[in-house]
């Protein structure tokens, strides 16, 4: 009833905007984009991990009920009433332990469910405001999603913006790895000059060790600013001639 309703609004809402202007109409698959996302199969391998993993725990507890349960049926012979009847309250207890987790992993309100919904919502909210973006740029009076409840009877694929949604989101996750690549190439750039003022600051000693070297070789050339590398190389020496003057 309410997608009557909808479709209703929807004609009488079309006929006024189109008694004023065309009515400019589009509509995606969510489907065909999701499946088209890396970061939504991302989040699908993460799930099948975890559901994988939780369904091995329900095998193996259930083979431990099994195992339990056939231990009971060969001995019962040798067991008394009440040892019988407590092993069947331990079976019991496990089965409900077991019930009762299945629900928690796998029911309709259970983690896989809240986990999925954790997991997918960033891409929805890519898919959104994709949608956003290109209905306000390109002046979209209705954009329809195909894969929705409401029957698309015919569509032709012209107005299929789909591969446009794909595009944005994927321009949008480019510019944020730029952004991001950007930053690391600041912060490598800051360590450099970091590394090289440290360098420059070289001690008063070496600069002391330079001015007597040029004294005794080249007492009328003026100084000279020496460079980054050949500070570096002054220093190896330096510490070369003290390991000479210890030994």
């Amino acid at each position: 009833m309410n997608r009557i309703y909808f479709i209703i609004i929807l004609i009488l809402t079309t006929s006024t905007l189109s008694a004023q202007r065309g009515v400019k109409i589009g509509y995606i698959d969510t489907e065909y984009i999701l499946e088209n996302l890396p970061e939504y199969n991302q989040v699908l391998e993460k799930l099948e991990e975890k559901a994988a993993e939780w369904k091995k725990e329900v095998d193996t507890k259930s083979r431990e009920i099994k195992k339990k349960k056939a231990s009971l049926d060969s001995e019962r012979i040798l067991l008394t009433n009440e040892m019988i009847k407590e092993i069947e309250e331990e079976i019991t207890i496990d089965e409900e332990e077991l019930s009762e987790y299945q629900q928690k992993r796998f029911g309709p309100r259970g983690d896989l469910i809240i986990q999925r919904q954790q997991l997918i919502q960033p891409v929805q909210d890519q898919i959104f405001n994709a949608i956003k973006e290109i209905a306000k740029s390109r002046n979209y009076d209705f954009i329809f999603d195909k894969s929705a409840d409401i029957v698309m009877l015919y569509s032709d694929k012209r107005y299929d913006i789909s591969d446009q949604i794909l595009r944005t989101i994927s321009r949008a996750n480019n510019r944020r790895k730029l952004d991001s690549s950007r930053d690391k190439r600041e912060v490598e750039k800051e360590n450099l000059i970091d590394d090289s003022i440290e360098v420059a600051e070289v001690t008063s000693d070496e600069k002391k060790d330079i001015s007597d070297n040029s004294e005794e070789t080249e007492t009328t050339k003026p100084s000279k600013k020496l460079t980054v590398k050949e500070l570096l190389e002054l220093r190896k020496q330096k510490n070369s001639n003290k390991r000479k003057v210890k030994d």
